[in-house]
């Protein structure tokens, strides 16, 4: 029987870069994946192909809406070829995970393919996809099972018509008409991607506002833009039912009134979250404890109710984002080689990536005020840098949320041109405790869209921005 100081079971970012760190720290690592590819949903049906096919249509919409405006002139019809696009996704999901599956051979990682399950607290049983098995011995394990799409109890998924995320990445047409059933990070997505494309997008959401879980002012901001884009909303509406019809699918919702609403497309995008995935993992036989939510119980260390076992990702409590489940990663392989690692869980970076992107970090204003916390708020539009003009992203602003007392920066939240990388200037002060003053006197090169981040930084210590 081979033994490991660890285990990792789940090669997705929390597992393979937990494996990767564990191996630099000098421990013996193995890693356990069931599937053929290393990556997890991230690399796979998640994050990687998404933005793949983001950056496709982008193109796609540009060349048909903004060359023109730019003096390209392109002879003939811009056509989409979507088995094209599909194909170069793919591509990139290959490179992406060959990479990881080079990391774990460069870092001496051992993986197995086949699922994880434990036979006690010590001993992890690995059963192949030809069914045959074998055990092997782990001083620790990482439990890094991620998540699978979450459905409502009355739907009955074809993966033909009525589809999640991971169907969404391999569709073989353009649909006529996508239903999508839940505003978050995910459906907005792939509603872009297709709206693109020449698709007809519903968004059907149960919440009154769309990613509901951000900023109000995010929220608002973004339905705006994608409202301009053709994009239909239907808030506040409970979805009561999901049918396939031969070639087409209905959709029965009340509306805030109690009014039934109904709905007809040819595909339908369930988009309601993820859930924690543990199956196989036979967590009982070593003392592991799972909630009522279906989640790994964890202490402050990450440790399970069995103290050589540890979880993390999305298959605990917290956001359900790659980098957290890194970082969560990192934290656990750092603290068993006696390290004093850290966590600032405020400080995880959320983003939505459609275009305009989408990006904050730390307290929302709903969430200060319903802290009672006094602060100060300063906005700054996308619309007034140069930078923004001259590439014609003119949506979204920039807002900083300050202690009123201190001037301490308690949250920041931007919508525009890449705000994804932008979010990183915000987490880098918060993580080192800056003002908005600080912030405000470090020199932005111009022109970029982070100006904008200085401009609200000055507005938010007090009405001192430059360009409005």
């Amino acid at each position: 029987m081979s033994s490991y100081d660890v285990a990792i079971i789940g090669s997705g970012p929390g597992g393979y870069v937990a494996a990767i760190r564990c191996a630099q720290l000098g421990m013996k690592t193995a890693i356990i994946e069931k599937y053929p590819t290393l990556g997890g949903t991230c690399l796979n049906v998640g994050c990687i192909p998404s933005k793949a096919l983001l950056d496709s249509s982008h193109h796609y919409e540009d060349a048909v809406k903004h060359f023109e405006e730019h003096g390209i002139d392109i002879p003939g019809e811009v056509k989409v070829n979507l088995e094209k696009m599909i194909a170069r996704k793919q591509s990139v999901v290959d490179q992406t995970c060959d990479g990881v599956k080079f990391l774990m051979k460069k870092n001496d990682i051992k993986v197995f393919e086949g699922t994880g399950s434990f036979k006690d607290k010590t001993h992890i049983d690995i059963k192949k996809s030809d069914g045959k098995s074998e055990t092997i011995e782990a001083k620790n394990t990482i439990i890094a099972t991620g998540s699978k799409p979450s459905n409502l109890p009355f739907i009955e998924l074809d993966k033909e018509r009525i589809i999640t995320s991971t169907e969404a990445l391999t569709l073989k047409e353009i649909p006529k008409h996508l239903i999508i059933i839940g505003g978050g990070a995910i459906g907005l997505e792939l509603g872009q991607v297709y709206k693109r494309l020449g698709a007809e997008v519903t968004v059907i959401e149960y919440m009154d506002r769309i990613i509901p879980t951000m900023d109000a002012a995010l929220s608002k901001e973004l339905m705006k833009v994608m409202k301009k884009q053709k994009t239909k909303f239907n808030l506040s509406h409970k979805v009561k039912s999901v049918e396939r019809k031969g070639d087409e699918v209905v959709v029965k919702a009340d509306n805030k009134k109690g009014e039934e609403v109904e709905f007809t497309g040819d595909y339908c995008l369930i988009s309601v979250g993820r859930r924690p995935y543990t199956k196989g993992l036979n967590a009982e036989a070593a003392g592991v404890k799972i909630n009522d939510n279906g989640k790994i119980e964890v202490n402050e260390q990450l440790q399970t109710a069995t103290s050589n076992i540890y979880a993390i990702g999305d298959v605990i409590r917290g956001a359900m984002l790659a980098h957290k489940a890194e970082e969560e990663g990192t934290l656990v392989a750092e603290q068993l080689a006696d390290q004093k690692p850290h966590i600032d869980y405020n400080l995880i970076p959320g983003v939505v990536y459609t275009w305009p992107e989408v990006a904050a970090v730390g307290k929302t204003e709903e969430e200060l005020k319903e802290a009672g916390v006094a602060y100060k708020s300063g906005q700054f539009p996308m619309r007034a840098l140069g930078r923004s003009r001259a590439s014609m992203d003119l949506d979204g602003f920039v807002k900083i949320l300050t202690d009123e007392k201190t001037d301490e920066v308690l949250g920041v939240h931007m919508i525009g041109a890449r705000c994804a990388d932008l979010i990183a200037e915000a987490v880098t002060a918060m993580e080192f405790r800056a003002s908005a003053e600080d912030i405000s006197r470090m020199s932005h090169a111009h022109p970029t869209y982070a100006e904008a981040v200085k401009e609200a930084a000055l507005a938010a210590t007090g009405d001192r921005a430059l360009h409005i």
